[in-house]
Order: C-alpha cells, then sequence, then structure tokens
C-alpha cells in the first residue's frame, strides 16, 4: 500500500465522530495537564488507562497520544508567564519565554510557542509518515557506546545554554550528574549518597527538582525585589501578535528545531528534553547576536518548541514501527496498544492498516485542534499577568506544592522543592543558570548505565568507544564544542584590556 492510498485509508477511519470525539478529549486534557505544573503527560496517560478498557482501541491510542502531545503545547504556558516548568523540555522555554512576559510581550511568547509547535508537529509527523522505517534502522545501529556518546554531546552542548560563563553553565551539569546519582543503584541494588534518608532510596524527584530551581527561586527573587510589578499588565489584540522582525527571527529556528527534535525522538532513550536543549544551545551559536539569549530572544522559544513538539511526534517511529519504546510515556503506549491486542512492529502496517494510518492521521487532526483552541485562549492566558504579584505568588506556592505532591503523595517531597528553591536562588545571584543542572540530573542516569553498559560488553575496554564510527563521530563532536567554547573564551580574554589599579599617592 503507497503513502497516498494509506492516509486515504486513514483519513476515511479519523474522521468518524467518535474518533474525532475522543482525540479532542485527548488534547483538551493534554493542554490541561500540561499547564498545571507536576502533573505531567505520564501521570494524566496512567489515570486514564484503565478507561480506554471501554473505548475502541483505535479511538483509545489516538486519546492517550492527543494527551500526551498536547500536554507539549500546554506545558510551554506555565513556563512563560509563571517560570513554572514541569518537565525538563519547558524548562528551556522559560530561558527565553519568562523575560519576554516580564517585558510585556507574553502574547507573543505564547503566539510563538504554539506555532512552533504546531510546526515541528506538523512536519515530524510528515518524517514520521515518509521515513518512519529508515530512521528506526537507524535507531537500531545504536548501541551503548553510541548512547553514551550522544548524551555526552548534549551535556556538552547543554553548557553554551547558560546565558552567563560557560564554565558555570558546566559546572553545573556537573552538579546535576551528580544529583542524579542519588538513589539505588541498579546494577548493584545498593543505596548511593542516601546519607540514610529512606525517602532518597528512590532518588530526588524530577518535578521537585524542576519547580525548586525555576519557581520557588523566581518567587524568592521577586519578593525580595519589591515584586510590584515587573510584569507590563497592558495589553491588546495587536500586542500578542508577533511582529515582522519576530516572525523573520522564528523561522529558521523553527525549521532547525524541528530536524533536531526529529531525529532525537527517534532515538530510543533520548526524547524532547535533549532535543530541547541542544536546539537552544545551537540557535545560541549561529545567532549573531547571542547576548540576547536569556533577555527574551524570540528564537530561544521558537526552537525548542518546534524541537520539543517534533521529537513527540517521532517518538512514535520506534513505537509503531519496531515496537521499542523510547521513553516512560512511550512504554505506557505501547502497554495500552497491547492491552487492545495491537501488536506494534514491522508487520503493523500491513497487517493493520487501517489502524496504522488512522493514528496517523489522527496525531493531524489533533494537532488543528490544538492550534484552533489555543490561538483564542492566548488572551486568557496572558490576563493571567495582570494578577496583583501580592494575591499571585501565594496561588503559584500552593500549586507548586500540590503539583509535587501529586507526583507521588510524599510530603518529603514539599520538603524538597522548598530546599532546592533557596539553593535555586543562591545559585542564581551567584550567576550559575539552573537550566544544564536539569538536563545533567535527566541524563545523568541514563549516561552512566550506556557506559557500564558499553563496557560490560567490552570487558572493560575503553577503546569500544573511539573504535566504532557512530562513537567515535560524535565524540569529536564534544571535542570540537569544547575546543569552540575554550577558545571564544580565551579570545575574549585576550582582546579585553587589562585595567590596573594606580596605587594612591598620599
Amino acid at each position: 500500500m503507497g503513502i497516498f492510498d494509506g492516509l486515504w485509508l486513514g483519513l476515511q477511519a479519523a474522521i468518524q465522530p467518535t474518533m474525532l470525539l475522543y482525540c479532542f478529549i485527548g488534547v483538551f486534557l493534554g493542554t490541561l495537564v500540561g499547564v498545571l505544573p507536576g502533573v505531567g503527560a505520564m501521570a494524566a496517560i496512567s489515570l486514564l488507562l484503565p478507561i480506554t478498557y471501554y473505548i475502541p482501541s483505535t479511538a483509545a491510542i489516538a486519546m492517550l497520544a492527543g494527551v500526551f502531545y498536547g500536554s507539549q503545547y500546554g506545558g510551554s504556558i506555565a513556563s512563560i508567564l509563571l517560570n513554572l516548568p514541569g518537565t525538563p523540555s519547558s524548562a528551556v522555554t522559560s530561558l527565553d519565554g519568562y523575560p519576554l512576559a516580564k517585558q510585556g510581550k507574553a502574547g507573543v511568547a505564547l503566539f510563538t510557542a504554539m506555532t512552533g509547535s504546531f510546526v515541528g508537529s506538523m512536519l515530524g509527523l510528515l518524517l514520521l509518515i515518509c521515513f518512519g522505517s529508515a530512521l528506526s534502522r537507524v535507531g537500531l545501529a545504536f548501541g551503548p557506546a553510541e548512547y553514551f556518546s550522544l548524551m555526552l554531546l548534549g551535556l556538552i552542548a547543554a553548557s553554551a545554554v547558560g546565558s552567563g560563563s560557560p564554565a558555570k553553565s558546566l559546572a553545573m551539569v556537573v552538579l546535576g550528574l551528580l544529583l542524579g546519582v542519588v538513589g539505588t543503584d541498579v546494577n548493584t541494588g545498593l543505596p548511593r549518597f542516601t546519607f540514610g534518608v529512606p525517602e532518597l532510596m528512590d532518588g530526588i524527584n524530577l518535578v521537585a527538582l524542576a519547580m525548586g530551581l525555576f519557581g520557588i527561586s523566581e518567587v524568592i527573587t521577586s519578593i525580595r525585589a519589591g515584586g510590584s510589578g515587573s510584569v507590563n499588565a497592558r495589553f491588546s489584540l495587536r500586542s500578542m501578535l508577533p511582529g515582522r522582525d519576530e516572525v523573520r527571527r522564528s523561522v529558521c529556528p523553527m525549521l532547525r528545531g524541528t530536524a533536531i527534535g526529529s531525529f532525537f525522538g527517534a532515538m530510543p532513550g533520548t526524547g524532547a528534553a535533549i532535543a530541547s536543549f541542544i536546539s537552544y544551545a545551537v540557535e545560541k551559536k549561529v545567532s549573531r547576536e547571542p547576548g540576547r539569549f536569556g533577555k527574551g530572544a524570540v528564537e530561544g522559544v521558537a526552537g525548542p518548541e518546534a524541537a520539543n513538539n517534533a521529537g513527540a511526534m517521532t517518538a512514535f517511529i520506534p513505537t509503531l514501527t519496531l515496537g521499542i519504546p523510547g521513553d516512560v510515556v512511550m512504554a505506557l503506549m505501547l502497554g495500552a496498544m497491547m492491552i487492545h491486542g495491537i501488536q506494534p512492529g514491522p508487520l503493523m502496517v500491513s497487517e493493520n492498516p487501517a489502524m496504522f494510518w488512522g493514528l496517523i492521521v489522527s496525531f493531524g487532526l489533533g494537532n488543528l485542534m490544538l492550534l484552533v483552541l489555543n490561538l483564542p485562549l492566548i488572551g486568557i492566558w496572558v490576563s493571567l499577568v495582570r494578577i496583583p504579584f501580592s494575591m499571585l505568588y501565594p496561588a503559584i506556592l500552593v500549586f507548586i506544592c500540590l503539583g509535587v505532591y501529586s507526583v507521588n503523595n510524599n510530603v518529603f517531597d514539599v520538603y524538597v522543592v522548598a530546599l532546592v528553591g533557596a539553593a535555586g536562588y543562591l545559585l542564581a545571584k551567584l550567576g550559575f543558570n539552573p537550566a544544564p543542572l536539569l538536563l545533567g540530573f535527566v541524563l545523568g542516569p541514563m549516561l552512566e548505565e550506556n557506559l557500564r553498559r558499553a563496557l560490560l560488553l567490552s570487558r572493560g575496554d575503553p577503546m569500544t568507544f573511539v573504535e566504532r564510527p557512530l562513537s567515535a563521530g560524535l565524540l569529536f563532536l564534544c571535542v570540537a564544542l569544547l575546543s569552540w567554547a575554550a577558545w571564544g573564551a580565551l579570545r575574549k580574554l585576550i582582546r579585553e584590556p587589562k585595567v590596573l589599579a594606580e596605587p594612591q599617592v598620599s
């Protein structure tokens, strides 16, 4: 069956009233859980999984998929308006989205985020349709050594994310790696760095870390600064639309972000978080004005949002075509398919063409629904910044505590978010950007796991990382990126004139 025949068959299945209804329910709930800090797609899909027993199989998978990619849309809203990222990928959006909101351009930031999300999703879906099998074969070529090198490249690229010194960003990556090893060792089953605290046996809660670093620390900073109105409360319909210059600055980052997100989304074990960080790092490197990043650059919103949503779409490539889930959410989706008697894999297209193509078309319809649903609501979301700070901050703290507690129903996580928030405030005062720490925390356990697995397979020979061509190429990029950053810092140091203090003569 050709692509056009398959799309026609999928369209006939996707435009059924039942499919449209459940697809809309999925994207609506996804946007809602994305806006609410701390809930996330994984928790929402887990809660909805028992309900799908009573729904037709294709409609059930379309609804759960809508929750997944709908949450990518909604996650940017709280990040831009309140600096409350619930996931690492939305944390990247807050780096420039929140400064834009403080400058009175919350509508522009939200419009750019929605547009970037739509472009990334639709182009990622196009790649899923045309090159799904080919991208899956590329993913199968990656072994533990290649994944280690790829994640190392992502961590080094994260050192370029910070708005200050690359050395400070690299230090935050290392701190994130150290925090990521807290908990039970998956190989030996022994606790590491728990200091006798039983609640740390499962590691530090990611949501608590993200909300403490960004949400609590921002609340403390704003309260100490007086918090009388740093966000411009006036807005109009015209101010919500980006200008010609902002549109021009957004187009290329969206395309580059889509390419980056599509590649990493198709790689099992990577996903949207690393794609968003690398997209941001790329945009900062190719920009003629890198100093604008972190202060309200629209490219810092457009690129990562496109990468985030393109990664969400192409994450279905290994799941549908190979039956290999790339992350925890995709594992839940795979479980839902098996519950309904669907066996993902190379034979799914030929044995279940109506279901496969029906899901593909429903993804496109779901993204159209998200665009139609979210763009008219931008004015309502922007109105949040009109709430006085004295009323907004207590509500933010309540949402943070509820969101963190709801993940594991554990009060200890609330204490963690308070402690991390205080530490995040001190780090921000010292000029350390928290975003690289978050990526180091997420990729640290996977980096360690693939390192140990590669050494185990090679019987402890470290040369396995340079003997494999893909791994060697990625390591070469790591060295090149470090050399580039070091040369830039050295050149800046040489160009700056040294000012020596004149001794005072009495």
